[in-house]
């Protein structure tokens, strides 16, 4: 189901617009400019939540329309993400004050959604804890957002909270620092092990606590590194069961 984060794709190039669009209009509201012109229009008019341009246009290239847009108050919190050739990024982006990413061209339509996911859901996020109730608790289902959506989303936000996740009888508790997890608990499971077994869930509701805290730290790896490890167990797990299917059909 779409969020409610509004994007503006730019680019001149009609297929890679199409693909594009037709790709992230499953997680945001998407909208599409040809040139950075009308994209400037656009985003005048209706503020998108994220910007993904195009660098190398004819006229106003992507880094003048980051400019235009980080120059005006009404559409200087837009995020803005620029895809570029390697050259371009080492060259003149690489320093680019404003931009929340860039994505080297060419790239395969699989690995820049995945990127553009992660910034995606951090705004979803950032605007959900916008619209909490006063309690300062921001709660959902792991339906709209999953266990490694939301563990990246608050890595990325760089925040310090707490994470409570709940599936059925089972809970788990994740305090953050500055986007870190610093103690992970599941049941009398601490530390990176109790972030290995949540990644497994996929039903259940979680509380995000603005105000949450601990001093207990009890994770060994920081938070990239306990996704990537967790992740990794997970299709090891996977391909084990798999692999046991075919030899159990081969019988």
């Amino acid at each position: 189901m779409p969020s409610n984060v509004r994007v503006l794709l730019v680019d001149d190039n009609p297929m890679v617009l199409g693909m594009l669009k037709q790709t992230l209009s499953s997680m945001s509201e998407v909208a599409t400019a040809g040139d950075a012109a009308a994209a400037l229009l656009k985003a005048v008019d209706e503020t998108p939540d994220l910007l993904i341009s195009d660098y190398r246009m004819p006229g106003m290239d992507g880094k003048q329309l980051l400019e235009k847009l980080k120059s005006r108050p009404a559409t200087a919190g837009i995020a803005v993400i620029l895809m570029a050739s390697k050259s371009d990024i080492n060259e003149r982006l690489s320093h680019q004050d404003g931009l929340e990413d860039t994505i080297e061209k060419p790239f395969f339509l699989k690995d820049a959604t995945q990127r553009i996911k992660r910034v995606i859901d951090r705004i979803a996020l950032e605007k959900m804890a916008k619209a909490a109730p006063s309690d300062g608790i921001l709660r959902g289902s792991l339906s709209q957002m999953n266990v490694v959506d939301l563990v990246q989303s608050l890595e990325m936000g760089r925040k310090s909270c707490s994470l409570t996740m709940t599936n059925g009888d089972d809970k788990c508790e994740m305090y953050f620092n500055q986007g870190q997890v610093k103690h992970a608990a599941y049941g009398a499971i601490t530390g990176d092990e109790a972030v290995f077994k949540v990644l497994r869930w996929t039903e259940g509701n979680f509380e995000v606590d603005f105000d949450g805290k601990t001093t207990q730290e009890t994770t060994t790896l920081n938070t990239q590194g306990l996704l990537m490890e967790g992740l990794r167990l997970l299709d090891e797990a996977h391909r084990d069961a798999a692999e046991g299917e075919d030899v159990l059909l081969d019988t």
